[in-house]
């Protein structure tokens, strides 16, 4: 079983660069727009299982081209959503983003009981996130196919640092995501995953 977790395609709110996690959120761009059927054509020859998006519009948006020309419905996916930023919604100041960057930070270094002001801990997004990604791996595993979630840039790059032990901070925290950017787990029987490719770079054991 493939997992590809897919950045969504450029929204109205990276433009603005703010900080826009509350749900559903802002549409994507006509760049992003675009950037959601290129998606839809690079993964055109793979075999795909199934699509899934988060409740978020941008996310929706972005899984739609491809689940149509996969004759597919886009399933919504509790659990992926972007991380809650609580009271920087809406902010991109540098205070803001300094203090986003603190508590991420401290979660990296595994205190995940630290919260966002008003918002979630890395706890919170961890168990939501994880376990979304164990109900993929038992309607799924076995398949020969792939299955795409499109989701957030920081859900990503937490949840797959936590979900396979071959992604270290080196490779996580090499930068945002870029818009539609894909990370590929692999699974193996016993519900583990293992990181074969990091948007678009190879990673090794």
């Amino acid at each position: 079983m493939r997992l590809y977790l897919v950045r969504h395609a450029q929204s109205e709110a990276n433009v603005r660069k703010i900080l826009d996690t509350a749900l559903p959120g802002p549409p994507l761009t006509e760049l992003g727009r675009q950037q959601a059927r290129d998606l839809a054509a690079r993964l055109g020859d793979e075999p795909i299982a199934a699509v899934y998006a988060s409740h978020a519009t941008r996310a929706r948006q972005t899984a739609r081209p491809l689940a149509d020309a996969l004759s597919m419905e886009v399933t919504l996916l509790p659990g992926v959503h972007e991380v809650s930023v609580g009271d920087l919604e809406g902010r991109g100041d540098q205070e803001a983003l300094e203090l986003y960057g603190k508590v991420v930070g401290q979660w990296l270094d595994g205190r995940l009981d630290v919260p966002l002001p008003g918002g979630e801990t890395g706890h919170e997004v961890r168990e939501r996130y994880v376990e979304a990604v164990r109900g993929l791996h038992a309607r799924h595993y076995g398949s020969d196919e792939a299955v795409v979630v499109v989701s957030h840039g920081g859900a990503i790059r937490f949840g797959a640092e936590w979900l396979a032990g071959n992604v270290t901070s080196e490779i996580a925290d090499n930068g945002l995501l870029p818009n539609t950017a894909m990370v590929r787990l692999d699974a193996d029987a016993g519900g583990g995953w293992h990181c074969s490719e990091w948007a678009g770079i190879t990673v090794g054991k």
